[in-house]
C-alpha cells in the first residue's frame, strides 16, 4: 500500500512542487517495495484511472483519483492538466553501446545481401571495425556524439540507461570510453551505469594469443579502471568465435575482485553455456538469449539473474527472437533493452523495443511495459528509486499524447506517443 499524506504534508510552500491532473491512466503504480517482477507477476501492470500526481523536490510525493483530490492542492501554481493522456514511468534501458566513433551503414548492404554476423566480422566489419574507428577519435568527439544520441533517447522516454565500453580493445581506448561515460554521468539528469566490456572481441594482434589479451584485461585494464572508479559492471561477449566459457569465467572472477558485478552477453548466436557461467558468477543479468534450451532456463529459474532481451537486435540482424514467453512461464524475471549500437541495433527507441516485445516476442503489453520499466531498473540495480510510480521514487516520467488505452502505445509502432518528458520533477526539453 502507498502511504497517504495529510494536507499539511502535501502542501509545502518552500518546496519545488508540480501537480499533474486529469491523468487518463497513471501506469505502473507498483508498491514501492516491489523491486522485481517474476513470472505471472509481470502480467500485472497497475493503472490508476482519472488520476492526479504530485511531485515535490524531484520525487513522487503522492497521487490518487481526481474524485478524491484535496481541493487545497488545486491552487498550486505549477500545474499541468493532461486530460486524455497517460503518465508512464520512464523507460529504463539496461543495455546500450552508445559511445562509438562512427556509424556502420557500410555493413547494412552486406546484411541485406545475406551476409551473416560472423561473415561480416571475418571481412573486417563488426566490432573490430568500430574499434579501429575509435582509435582515431578524441574523448571530446566521443562525448559530443554520444551526448546527441543520449538526448534523443531521453526525448523518446528513456529516463535511466546503462552504457558499455568495448569498442576500444586497448588499455588507452577502453579507458577513454569509460571516461566519456563518466562525463555523461556528470552532465545528464538521469542515472547512468557504466559497464567495462573490453572482452567484446579479440584485437587482431591477439588473434592467436587469447590468454595474452585476457591477461591485458585482468592485469592492466582492471586495476586502472578500479583506481579511477570508472565502471559499475563487467561484461564479456561469451560466444563461439569470441570468448569461451572458461575465458568468461576467468574474466568475471577477476572483475569481482575489483568489485565489478557481472552483466554478460549470452546465447546470442548459440546456446554456448554463457548463461550458466553468468549465473555461476552471480550475474545481475544475462543479455540477448536469442538461443536457449531447457538447461538454460533451469539455470535461470533457480537464480536471481535477470534475462534481458534485445528484440531490436533480432529485428535488425534477422536472427531468432528470444523466447520471452517460455522464460516468463518458467518464472524467470525478464527485462527489455535497446542494445543501441552502430552495428546490430542502430536505434535507442525503447517505444519500438516495447512494440517488438509484443509483436515478435508475443509478450502482452503489460509484460512488455513492466520489462522495460521496473525490471529494466532492476537490471541496473536502481529499482528502489526508478521504474514505477511509487511514493518516494524519483519523478522520472513521460506524458503521452491523447491515447484510447495503455496498449495503444506498443500498438502504434513507428509513431511516437511520447509528448512530455519529466526528469527529477522538471520538464526536460533537451
Amino acid at each position: 500500500m502507498q502511504t497517504r499524506l495529510t494536507i499539511k504534508q502535501l502542501i509545502n510552500n518552500t518546496a519545488n512542487q508540480m501537480l499533474i491532473t486529469n491523468i487518463k491512466g497513471l501506469v505502473g503504480v507498483h508498491p514501492k517495495d516491489k523491486l522485481l517482477l517474476r513470472g505471472s507477476e509481470m502480467n500485472n501492470l497497475p493503472i490508476l484511472e482519472n488520476a492526479w500526481l504530485l511531485i515535490e523536490d524531484g520525487l513522487i510525493k503522492d497521487f490518487g483519483e481526481m474524485s478524491e483530490i484535496p481541493t487545497q492542492i488545486l491552487n498550486l501554481s505549477s500545474q499541468i492538466s493532461v486530460k486524455g493522456k497517460f503518465v508512464f514511468p520512464s523507460w529504463c534501458d539496461s543495455h546500450t553501446h552508445i559511445v562509438f566513433a562512427a556509424s556502420r551503414e557500410e555493413e547494412f548492404t552486406m546484411k541485406i545481401q545475406g551476409k551473416t554476423y560472423e561473415e561480416i566480422a571475418a571481412a573486417g566489419g563488426g566490432i573490430l571495425n568500430s574499434a579501429d574507428k575509435l582509435q582515431h577519435v578524441s574523448e571530446n568527439e566521443l562525448f559530443e556524439s554520444a551526448s546527441i544520441r543520449l538526448k534523443n533517447m531521453i526525448l523518446q522516454g528513456t529516463g535511466a540507461v546503462e552504457i558499455k565500453s568495448g569498442y576500444g580493445l586497448t588499455v588507452q581506448s577502453e579507458i577513454k570510453m569509460l571516461r566519456v561515460i563518466q562525463r555523461l554521468k556528470a552532465n545528464f539528469p538521469i542515472p547512468i551505469k557504466a559497464t567495462f566490456l573490453a572482452a567484446h572481441a579479440y584485437p587482431k594482434e591477439f588473434k592467436d594469443n587469447h590468454q595474452g589479451y585476457v591477461n591485458l584485461i585482468i592485469h592492466e585494464m582492471l586495476p586502472q579502471i578500479a583506481e579511477e572508479k570508472l565502471a559499475d559492471y563487467i561484461d564479456v561477449f561469451c560466444e563461439k568465435g569470441f570468448f569461451s566459457v572458461e575465458e568468461t569465467d576467468q574474466i568475471l572472477k577477476a572483475g569481482a575482485k575489483f568489485g565489478l558485478k557481472a552483466k554478460i552477453h549470452a546465447n546470442q548466436l548459440s546456446a554456448s553455456g554463457a548463461v550458466e557461467v553468468g549465473v555461476k558468477n552471480y550475474a545481475v543479468s544475462v543479455d540477448h538469449l536469442e538461443e536457449t534450451n531447457q538447461h538454460t532456463i533451469n539455470s535461470l529459474k533457480t537464480s536471481n539473474t535477470i534475462a534481458t532481451l534485445l528484440p531490436s537486435c533480432s529485428f535488425y540482424l534477422g536472427i531468432p527472437f528470444a523466447d520471452a514467453k517460455g522464460l516468463i512461464t518458467e518464472n524467470v524475471p525478464v527485462a527489455l533493452a535497446s542494445d543501441y549500437n552502430p552495428g546490430s541495433t542502430p536505434s535507442g527507441n525503447m517505444n519500438f523495443v516495447v512494440s517488438l516485445g509484443c509483436i515478435k516476442l508475443k509478450m502482452q503489453p503489460e509484460q512488455a511495459i513492466n520489462a522495460a520499466t521496473l525490471n529494466g531498473a532492476a537490471a541496473m540495480e536502481i529499482s528502489s528509486e526508478y521504474g514505477s510510480i511509487s511514493i518516494g521514487k524519483k519523478a522520472n516520467l513521460f506524458i503521452t499524447k491523447p491515447m484510447p488505452s495503455m496498449a495503444y502505445l506498443p500498438y502504434s509502432f513507428g509513431e511516437t506517443q511520447v509528448e512530455t518528458i519529466i526528469l527529477n520533477g522538471e520538464i526536460y526539453n533537451g
